[in-house]
């Protein structure tokens, strides 16, 4: 049974794509600064396979002690899921140091350091997948999110870095761009007045939010070597053709009738 490492486990994407790994039939680490007993006792209950460890995961002794617990009782990582992440809003004249490099830590820092411990259980035995949840503004900007946008375009270029280090000792590390989802994040964000549901499903061909199941779908394809085993270093985005879509808002909204 391939052990799957999944952080931000504690709700949205993460504990979405937990719950749907651990489903066909993974065993699933779940990682979460907030407690996690109640969403592991849930899916124990089911007959998955779950562990849960609390902690920061830009804590380097966390995950430290996260990949020595790993390898004793798992034998190693099969696959990590990077999806533990923070959201800023604020113009960048107005984005302290301390925000910054508190976004920066967790977002790109903490994945760094769990694929560089996690990953080298993985090279060792030269197989493994890495998945890092980037965003659709790791591959564009968003006003008032200079913190938020540049740790995703740092993710992205450490997904390439470590897909061209990695790929030819077997382990893929690809990542995935997720438009606006609906999760507890976007409640967050929404009420902070930044923006509306009218503002993004205006903006999106597809005219939705996406869901944390889009992502969760898309992240179990990218661990999975039976279906995307060649497919190493991309950034695929999981944003409805936000990213593809040039149109100003009332001729995309046009083009629906």
């Amino acid at each position: 049974m391939k052990s799957i490492v999944v952080t931000g486990a504690a709700q949205g994407v993460g504990l979405t794509t937990a719950t749907l790994l651990a489903q066909r039939g993974y065993c699933v680490t779940m990682i979460d600064l907030k407690p996690l007993e109640e969403q592991v006792d849930r899916l124990r209950a089911t007959g998955a396979q779950v562990d849960g460890m609390s902690g920061d995961v830009s804590s380097e002794p966390f995950v430290q002690q996260l990949a020595e617990w790993i390898s004793r009782k798992r034998g190693g990582a099969d696959g990590l899921v990077n999806n533990a992440g923070i959201s800023l809003i604020a113009p960048a004249e107005e984005t302290t140091a301390a925000q910054w490099q508190r976004v920066m830590n967790i977002n790109l820092f903490g994945p760094f350091l769990l694929c560089r411990y996690l990953g080298a259980q993985m090279l060792a035995r030269r197989q493994g997948s890495i998945v890092n949840v980037a965003s659709v503004a790791g591959l564009a900007a968003v006003s008032h999110r200079s913190a938020y946008n540049s740790s995703k375009h740092g993710l992205i270029g450490l997904t390439k870095t470590l897909a061209a280090e990695w790929g030819g000792r077997g382990v893929r590390v690809n990542a995935v761009c997720p438009g606006w989802i609906k999760t507890e994040m976007d409640v967050a964000d929404q009420g902070s007045g930044a923006y509306s549901d009218a503002d993004i499903v205006n903006r999106v061909p597809m005219a939705r939010f996406a869901r944390p199941q889009d992502v969760a779908e898309t992240i179990a394809f990218l661990l999975d070597a039976d279906q995307s085993g060649f497919i190493n270093g991309v950034s695929l985005p999981v944003d409805g053709g936000w990213i593809a879509d040039a149109s100003w808002d009332s001729l995309r909204i046009r083009t629906r009738s």
